[in-house]
């Protein structure tokens, strides 16, 4: 059987779509299991069909949601996020807010996550409002700028400087969680581990569709959280896939929350200077003179809870 070969993205996301279709599909000989006994359901009202089939006025059978499937598709919005494992337990509230720095940084965070919202049109349908502003959270003085100083400057500009645990990827999880429980598809990524994935499906011998496959997610989630950008080692290979994903998000005004122990200028090296442009353009709002990304630094959080 000969492999197709693509073109470009579009083809791509299309032909995973009318795969995604295929398997979706039922069939005439697929029956659920059934299920016998009250503690066998998770929802003893429409017994997991997330249906419930009753009658209207006019003595018709008609079938209507049951008030699970929110939950149930939270659920798997949730698990699709790839949520790391060490934030489960993130959020606003335990969010440590004592210095300054932090709580500039809650609030841009909340007033980020109120241009989002889901409305229901005249015909029942929901309809979600996504701003194409991305959102960022970066160093006063970068990580790379730091290892770039002769050895014996490097500790006295770490600490003046620090933007190491100051509560970034906790307060940006937190909005994800969020995000998701509104009805967002959400994608969050480690930047280290993701450029890496990335690589070896470049590299395998598939024709390419491993490596789509990790373009497509990334490319159609609603938000996609990136932590850490910038912490993978340059390569040109990678500057050119950081390009290519953030483009793609920017022509499509699909916005990028992201995390960085890189300044603007050292971030800009380590992802590439175009790349750079449409990432800290994009957290640029129109009209209103402002731009949802903030230089952040202050005392390691991690290291005093240590002592």
């Amino acid at each position: 059987m000969t492999k197709q070969r693509f073109t470009s993205i579009a083809d791509v996301m299309a032909d995973l779509q009318e795969k995604a279709s295929q398997r979706n599909k039922p069939t005439e000989s697929w029956k659920p299991p059934e299920k016998h006994g009250v503690d066998e359901y998770e929802c003893n009202i429409c017994k997991d069909t997330e249906l419930i089939i009753g009658k209207n006025e006019k003595g018709y059978d008609v079938a209507t949601f049951c008030e699970c499937k929110e939950r149930n598709a939270w659920k798997r919005r949730f698990k699709q996020s790839m949520l790391p494992e060490e934030f489960r337990k993130a959020n606003f509230e335990n969010y440590v807010n004592q210095a300054p720095i932090q709580k500039r940084m809650i609030e841009l965070t909340k007033s980020y996550q109120q241009r989002f919202d889901v409305v229901t049109g005249e015909d029942g349908r929901k309809e979600k409002i996504i701003p194409p502003n991305n959102f960022g959270l970066v160093a006063v003085f970068g990580e790379q700028r730091i290892k770039e100083l002769p050895v014996g400057d490097r500790t006295a500009i770490k600490q003046e400087h620090n933007n190491f645990g100051i509560g970034k990827t906790h307060l940006q999880i937190a909005l994800a969680k969020q995000l998701i429980k509104q009805g967002f598809s959400v994608l969050i990524i480690s930047d280290a581990v993701f450029m890496d994935d990335l690589m070896q499906a470049r590299r395998a011998n598939d024709e390419g569709e491993s490596l789509n496959k990790l373009l497509y997610n990334v490319l159609e989630a609603d938000v996609v959280v990136w932590d850490d950008m910038g912490k993978a080692k340059w390569t040109e290979p990678k500057e050119s896939m950081y390009y290519r994903i953030i483009n793609e998000r920017y022509r499509k005004q699909k916005p990028i929350v992201f995390n960085s122990n890189e300044d603007r200028g050292t971030l800009a090296e380590k992802i590439g200077y175009a790349a750079a442009s449409r990432l800290i353009g994009g957290c640029w709002v129109e009209g209103e003179d402002f731009e949802y990304l903030l230089d952040a630094e202050g005392q390691d959080w991690r290291l005093k809870r240590s002592v």
